[in-house]
């Protein structure tokens, strides 16, 4: 149902736009706009929970584990334009591991939403540490934002980095400091 509705409104977009939405190069682009934006945001839909599933495990280990160049797609709330990077995400485990493919699927949960960088960074880092109550979370997010390159300030080469940390990697410069380095290091 939303589907229909949000191609009735791409369809109307066209028309405001002075395009013949009825010409065959635009017959079917309401219906393919509306797809898009119903996998681009079907984040909506998700929980971290249901993307853990069972997948949290009992174990001693108590050093960093970090996962990184996890690719990011995103919206940005302000214009609706596409946002993408990295993210990578750290975390020192306080009996609880997680099946390392989780990571992926937690940053898409919020990626796949209209989002601000900022708060994508911040919701990541919180879903872990409400998922595992780990000794201390890191994540980094490193994006480009066609907001800023195809509008605006139209600046190519610009790149925008949040990151949130929480438990031992805020008190613990050293633990921060070793999660940053690994996290800008590059092959």
């Amino acid at each position: 149902m939303s589907e229909e509705r949000l191609s009735r409104l791409v369809r109307e977009q066209l028309e405001l736009l002075g395009e013949d939405p009825g010409r065959e190069g635009l017959v079917r682009t309401p219906a393919r706009v509306a797809a898009a934006l119903e996998f681009l945001t079907r984040g909506y839909g998700q929980t971290v929970e249901e993307v853990i599933g069972t997948a949290i495990f009992e174990e001693p280990h108590d050093s960093m584990v970090m996962v990184k160049d996890i690719e990011v797609y995103s919206l940005c709330e302000h214009h609706m334009l596409p946002f993408f990077g990295k993210a990578h995400i750290a975390y020192v485990p306080d009996g609880r591991i997680v099946g390392i493919s989780k990571f992926p699927r937690i940053v898409d949960v919020f990626a796949r939403r209209l989002q601000l960088q900022e708060r994508l960074t911040e919701e990541i880092a919180q879903a872990i540490e409400e998922a595992l109550n780990p000794q201390g979370v890191g994540v980094v997010v490193e994006a480009i934002h066609l907001c800023m390159m195809m509008r605006g300030v139209e600046k190519q080469n610009s790149k925008t980095i949040t990151s949130a940390v929480r438990g031992l990697f805020r008190r613990d410069h050293r633990t921060r400091e070793e999660f940053l380095r690994l996290a800008h290091s590059r092959d």
